[in-house]
């Protein structure tokens, strides 16, 4: 079986994983990782059901949430070059009473902010990086072709990177917008021993620089604007299928900013059901703060390309993004799920957040606008009270205390 890069739009052109590019040759748009489906197809669905099972209590890097289904992700890579921290296999947690509280009484919440480094970049990241060690193991990846593993971050990507690269003993670089982050993110990629540059710009100033580097060749990109990173994102939806004993819920409700996670979470179901292991997707809803909404404005206008904001200040300062580089993949996923898009204000996604917390849930910003826009679908009727919805919430809220504390000062 193989997986390979195929241009998203259709360009004939198949590159490697391990070719240090993120946008097709030809026409300069985004990647898909594409699988060998006939391939997957001849092991039966009822056989990856128990492989992924066994997996989990067996010995690592393969018991990872990742790397279980590694089949999936990048088979090529061997088990010695595979840099992981034992992610995913995070709870999905039933949220009843405050589900009821809502109108949404079978809500769940995907705590993927209980991974290494509290959040759920780490399993975009675990890909990335062992996909660069397998490369530069079997010399198809050449180490001076780049200087070092860098990104552009609200904060998440860059504790993600940091680690895992140290954990590989490779270099690290990441651009931060000064002031925009926690004081927690802003330690982690510092206590890994990445070189951290914080510039007098926001997060789409950051990315900008980093497209840069990228296309001159001096780092390897490790944004979600790389398809790696998208492979290891989408076991999230194996996991909550499995969870739910193999079934889909009726909606998946995410925060979106760089919108490279909603097109994850489509790029696994695309898979579960082709392979036959569940019978249907879910409804795919994409939550933005207000302040930074380029997908909302687009989806409520009609139209199929997003354009660029000047994203405002929010308190989710993860999806603070008025220029998502995924906006392509996030219109496809959209389209192929039935796909909704809403948003939330600050006040909103305060007392959503408030209101969550007092049920014992302890949530982050970011879940707190897929929370409020959870609410909002509710009370429209788009959301029945039947209907068992999943949130999909992105980061350990200890990296926001001082979001907590304003709102209780």
């Amino acid at each position: 079986m193989f997986a390979e890069l195929r241009c998203l739009t259709g360009c004939d052109v198949h590159l490697a994983l391990t070719e240090p590019t993120f946008r097709c040759p030809r026409c300069g748009g985004l990647l898909d990782v594409a699988h060998d489906l006939d391939a997957l197809a001849e092991t039966s669905a009822e056989t990856w059901k128990q492989r992924f099972a066994e997996r989990r209590v067996g010995p690592a890097p393969l018991s990872s949430g990742v790397w279980s289904k590694r089949e999936w992700v990048a088979p090529m890579v061997t088990e010695d070059a595979i840099v992981s921290m034992d992610e995913g296999h995070s709870t999905l947690l039933p949220a009843a009473r405050y589900g009821t509280a809502i109108g949404v009484p079978k809500l769940s919440l995907k705590l993927c902010g209980n991974s290494h480094t509290g959040s759920f970049k780490d399993l975009g990241m675990t890909v990335l990086v062992s996909v660069v060690q397998h490369g530069l193991a079997t010399g198809a990846l050449d180490r001076s072709r780049f200087r070092a593993l860098a990104c552009a971050s609200t904060g998440d990507t860059s504790a993600a990177l940091a680690a895992y690269g140290a954990a590989a003993g490779l270099p690290v670089v990441v651009l931060l917008p000064r002031g925009k982050i926690s004081t927690a993110q802003l330690v982690q990629p510092i206590a890994a021993g990445a070189t951290v540059l914080a510039l007098d710009t926001d997060f789409d100033g950051c990315m900008e620089i980093i497209d840069q580097l990228a296309q001159a060749g001096v780092i390897c990109l490790a944004n979600s604007m790389n398809a790696l990173r998208i492979e290891g994102q989408k076991t999230v939806v194996i996991e909550i299928c499995q969870q739910l004993g193999w079934r889909a819920p009726d909606f998946l409700v995410l925060p979106s900013g760089n919108l490279g996670n909603g097109y994850a979470m489509y790029a696994g179901f695309r898979m579960l059901t082709s392979l036959g292991l569940v019978e249907r997707m879910p409804r795919l809803v994409l939550a933005q703060a207000a302040n930074a909404n380029p997908l909302y404005r687009a989806h409520v206008a009609g139209k199929q390309e997003v354009e660029a904001v000047a994203a405002k200040p929010t308190a989710a300062s993860a999806i603070q993004i008025g220029n998502p580089v995924s906006a392509p993949r996030a219109m496809r996923a959209i389209a192929a799920m039935d796909g909704i898009v809403e948003q939330a204000s600050e006040d909103e996604l305060a007392e959503a957040a408030a209101a969550a917390d007092r049920t014992g849930l302890y949530i982050c910003p970011h879940t707190a606008v897929a929370l409020a826009v959870t609410q909002k679908l509710a009370a429209k009727g788009t959301i029945g009270s039947d209907d068992e919805v999943v949130v999909v919430s992105t980061a350990n809220a200890l990296k926001f205390t001082e979001f907590k504390v304003k709102y209780h000062e």
